[in-house]
C-alpha cells in the first residue's frame, strides 16, 4: 500500500546523516580527554578520586602505577561502553517517528517536573474503601426555634464567605476594615488557609456550589512546594486537619493526596534528639527551630500535643506508619517525665527532653493538648485507653491544684508559675467547658455529674466576661 510522507517525516538519507553528526561529536568529545594536560590524572582524579592514583602521583612507586594503570584501563572501557550505548540510542531515536520523538522529550520534562517536586506520585496511595459519615448532611432540626438559629448561623457564614470571595480569594484571610487579602508568615508562602479551612463547614452547611468552587482552588492552586518557613502547628490544625476532614466529609481523593503530600513535609520537624518536633520548619531545606521567646528554645506544649490526630489519620490513609510513631513517640517522651503535681508544664526542651520554664496553663500555650488527648480516646472508638489515662489524670491534676471559686462564686482556672498561683483565668481557657462536658460522659468512678457541673460552672464564668465587659464598657462610656 501507499506509504504517505509527512513534511515532518525524516528520509532515510537524512537519518543516515545525523547519525554521522552525532557520532562525530560524541568522538570529538572521546578524544579531547587525551589531549588534555596529564589527562592520566584528570580521569582518575575526576571520574574516580581513587586514592591509589594520588598515592602514584606523590610517591611515584611502581605498585601504585600499576593500579593507576589498571584504573585508566577501567575508565577508558567505561567511556567506550558509554560511546557505544550512546551510539544505538542515537539509533533508536531516529527510527522514531516525529510525534513519537516529542512524545518522550515531553515525557522526560515532566519526569524532572515531578522530581523537582518531591518525586512521588500521590495518585498511586494504597486503596481505601470510603465510607460517607451518617447525619453530616440531609436533615432538618423539628424544633421551630433551633431551626431558626441554624438558618441565621448559616446566613452569618454566606456573609463571611462572599466577603473572602470578593476582597481576599485565594489569601490566607480577609482583612475586614480595609477589605484586603491577607497571608499571615505563620502559614510561609502557602496559600488559601480560609479556604481549606472552611471546607468542612461548607459541606456540613450543604453550600455545595461554594463547596466545589474552594475543591477546584485546591486541586489547581494549593502548592506547598515553597521555600519558607512555616508554622506546623498552625499548618497542621488548618491545613492538614482542613484537607482530611474535607476527605471523610466528601471522599474527593485531591482531599487525600494534599493532605498526605503536606504532612510528609512536615515530618522533618521531628528530627530532634527526642523527637519532640520544633515549632518552625522550612518546607523545602527541611530545617526546623523553635521560636526564640520559648523558654529557653523549648517546644511549646499546646504544640507539639496537637498533632495526634491528623497524624493517626495520615497513617492511615497513607499506609505509612511513621506519622503514627511520632506522635506516639511523644506520649512516650511525656511518660518518662516527672510531672509536678500531676501537671504538664507548658515548656519542653526537644534537645534535652527536660521541662523548661515552669509555667502552667489550661489556655494559652497549654489548651489544646488537653483538647486532643480526650479526642484521641474518642477519635479510636474508645480502644486508645493511653489517651483516655492520660487526660483523666491531667483533669484531676487541674481540678486539684488549679481550680477555684472566686468570691462572687465563679469557678476559674487558674494559672501555675513555679509553684504560685496567678488568679487570672485567660480567653482560651474557655474552650475548657465543652471539652469536660464532652469527656463527662466516660469519667472514672462514676464522676460524671460532677464533671457536667464542673463544665456549666466554667461556661458560666465565661459567658459571665462577656456580660459584664459589655456592661463595664457602657458604663465607661456614659
Amino acid at each position: 500500500r501507499e506509504i504517505s510522507a509527512s513534511p515532518t517525516s525524516f528520509r532515510l538519507t537524512e537519518k543516515f546523516i545525523l547519525l554521522l553528526v552525532f557520532s562525530a561529536f560524541i568522538t570529538l568529545c572521546f578524544g579531547a580527554i587525551f589531549f588534555l594536560p596529564d589527562s592520566s590524572k584528570l580521569l582518575s582524579g575526576v571520574f574516580f578520586h581513587s586514592s591509589a592514583v594520588e598515592t602514584n602521583t606523590r610517591t611515584g612507586t611502581d605498585s601504585d602505577s600499576n593500579v593507576a594503570v589498571g584504573t585508566e584501563e577501567k575508565i577508558l572501557t567505561k567511556i567506550r561502553k558509554d560511546h557505544e550505548k550512546a551510539l544505538v540510542e542515537a539509533k533508536d531515536t531516529l527510527q522514531k517517528r516525529p510525534d513519537e520523538i516529542k512524545q518522550d522529550i515531553q515525557d522526560e520534562k515532566d519526569k524532572v517536573l515531578k522530581e523537582g517536586k518531591g518525586g512521588k506520585d500521590y495518585n498511586n496511595l494504597p486503596v481505601i474503601q470510603y465510607v460517607r459519615p451518617p447525619g453530616a448532611t440531609g436533615h432538618e432540626p423539628s424544633d421551630p426555634e433551633t431551626k431558626e438559629r441554624r438558618a441565621k448561623i448559616k446566613e452569618m457564614m454566606t456573609f463571611a464567605w462572599d466577603s473572602y470571595k470578593r476582597y481576599a480569594w485565594g489569601s490566607n484571610e480577609l482583612r475586614p476594615v480595609s477589605k484586603q487579602g491577607h497571608s499571615s508568615n505563620l502559614f510561609g508562602s502557602i496559600k488559601g488557609a480560609t479556604i481549606v479551612d472552611a471546607l468542612d463547614t461548607l459541606y456540613i452547611m450543604e453550600m455545595f456550589e461554594d463547596f466545589d468552587m474552594a475543591t477546584e482552588w485546591v486541586e489547581k492552586n494549593l502548592d506547598f512546594n515553597v521555600n519558607a518557613e512555616v508554622s506546623v502547628f498552625e499548618v497542621n490544625i488548618r491545613f492538614v486537619g482542613g484537607l482530611l476532614s474535607a476527605y471523610y466529609l466528601s471522599g474527593k481523593e485531591v482531599f487525600r493526596r494534599k493532605a498526605i503530600e503536606l504532612g510528609e513535609k512536615l515530618l522533618p520537624a521531628f528530627k530532634t534528639p527526642t523527637g519532640i518536633p520544633w515549632a518552625l520548619l522550612n518546607l523545602k531545606s527541611g530545617i526546623g527551630r523553635n521560636w526564640p521567646w520559648a523558654s529557653g528554645g523549648s517546644s511549646i506544649l499546646a504544640e507539639y500535643g496537637t498533632l495526634h490526630l491528623e497524624f493517626m489519620h495520615l497513617s492511615k490513609l497513607s499506609g505509612n506508619p511513621a506519622f503514627a510513631e511520632k506522635v506516639m513517640n511523644i506520649r512516650k517522651v511525656l511518660n518518662r517525665l516527672d510531672k509536678p503535681q500531676g501537671l504538664y508544664p507548658n515548656y519542653l526542651n526537644p534537645n534535652s527532653g527536660q521541662w523548661g520554664q515552669h509555667h502552667v496553663s489550661v489556655g494559652g500555650l497549654g489548651d489544646s493538648f488537653y483538647e486532643y488527648l480526650l479526642k484521641a480516646w474518642l477519635m479510636s472508638d474508645k480502644t486508645d485507653e493511653e489517651g483516655k489515662k492520660l487526660y483523666y489524670e491531667a483533669l484531676q491534676a487541674i481540678e486539684t491544684s488549679l481550680m477555684r471559686k472566686s468570691s462572687g462564686g465563679l469557678t476559674y482556672i487558674a494559672e501555675w508559675k513555679g509553684g504560685l498561683l496567678e488568679h487570672k483565668m485567660g480567653h482560651l481557657t474557655c474552650f475548657a467547658g465543652g471539652m469536660i462536658a464532652l469527656g463527662a460522659d466516660g469519667a472514672p468512678e462514676d464522676k460524671t455529674g460532677h464533671q457536667m457541673e464542673q463544665a456549666s460552672e466554667i461556661a458560666r464564668t465565661c459567658h459571665e466576661s462577656y456580660a459584664r465587659t459589655s456592661e463595664y464598657s457602657k458604663l465607661v462610656q456614659k
